[in-house]
């Protein structure tokens, strides 16, 4: 079990959190999009190995989302930041 840090109510149990996978991912414009770019967009997800960034929602507390920098082979999480805030370098 993960013990992950919400940048609102402070560590809880994975149990609480739900992932919502690849974070950082750009909308691309809808007027100048072709079906190619859009089915990219969809379904393509990077699936790193170490370090990466994923989107979480903490659904058993606050309700709100925030971005996790977490190696997915340790499961160690390396920064938990606001979704507005500047995306961090993994592994660091």
């Amino acid at each position: 079990m993960l013990l992950i840090p919400c940048p609102w109510c402070g560590p809880r149990d994975e149990a609480e959190f739900r992932s919502g996978g690849e974070s950082h991912i750009v909308r691309p414009d809808p007027d100048t999009a072709d079906d190619a770019t859009w089915a990219a967009y969809l379904y393509d997800r990077d699936n790193v190995r170490g370090p990466g960034y994923e989107r979480w929602l903490h659904r058993h507390g606050c309700g709100r989302w925030f971005n996790v920098a977490r190696d997915t082979v340790t499961h160690e999480i390396q920064a938990v930041y606001r979704m507005t805030d500047p995306k961090p370098v993994a592994g660091e």
